[in-house]
């Protein structure tokens, strides 16, 4: 769905298109392997079909470069074998398709020598295409001039309900902050749809007043939703 003449979405991705840059966001790696040592027993094939998912739409767009914005691992203090396994195969898969680069995100904790291994640079954020690229999990102090703003962190979802029933969709939302265009893309996480923004508070610092974000809900494509306020209103 094309955004703006600079942007579209691509499944949960934003594409900006004068660089050909394809950006994805928490993937959250590791995640089953810690519910099974938790003694939560599931079909390990989350990381399987991600990479399915992903390739499907790097074979569609053909992009030159990736950015992982953030959380490309779960875990906050350590890293386990099983997402040790995940991350490093990610990378290599990514990093065979084109230039990958990280930016690093709040549950990226010792990330950097295995980016380091596959010659993948780490950063607090990037500008391409006049777009400020970073997680959103705090403000950053940036002096480079942007327009925009791209964010992942916040894992939005919505549901939209008649009274009886309730469907829950992952989203993007557009938006503003102080006065710049503010993206937020939905999670590539595909054991959890994300954070219903009907129901619970948003927690990126980049997201003020919700109201006036427009919403686009992702299924087997993408919907213009409009306005946050009003699917409010509807779903009460």
């Amino acid at each position: 769905m094309k955004i703006n003449n600079k942007v579209r979405f691509e499944d949960f991705f934003v594409y900006l298109n004068k660089s050909k840059t394809l950006i994805i966001s928490d993937l959250q790696l590791g995640y089953e392997g810690d519910l099974i040592q938790s003694g939560i027993f599931l079909p390990a094939n989350n990381y399987n079909n991600l990479i399915k998912r992903i390739d499907k739409t790097i074979k569609k767009i053909k992009p030159k470069k990736i950015i992982i914005n953030g959380d490309l691992k779960h875990e906050f203090g350590r890293i386990s074998r099983h997402e040790w396994r995940e991350v490093r195969g990610m990378l290599e898969f990514l990093k065979s398709k084109c230039e990958t680069i990280i930016v690093k995100g709040n549950h990226d904790n010792f990330i950097g020598p295995l980016a380091k291994k596959h010659e993948i640079e780490v950063s607090e954020y990037k500008i391409i295409d006049d777009y400020l690229i970073c997680h959103g999990d705090k403000i950053l102090d940036v002096k480079e001039k942007y327009e925009g703003i791209i964010i992942g962190h916040e894992h939005p979802a919505i549901s939209i309900s008649d009274g009886s029933f309730s469907e829950k969709y992952k989203c993007f939302l557009v938006g503003k902050f102080k006065n710049k265009e503010l993206i937020v893309q939905p999670s590539a996480f595909l054991l959890n749809l994300g954070t219903d923004i009907t129901k619970y508070s948003t927690h990126s610092p980049f997201i003020d007043n919700i109201n006036n974000f427009e919403v686009y809900a992702l299924s087997d494509k993408i919907f213009d939703f409009g306005k946050f306020k009003d699917i409010n209103q509807i779903n009460k």
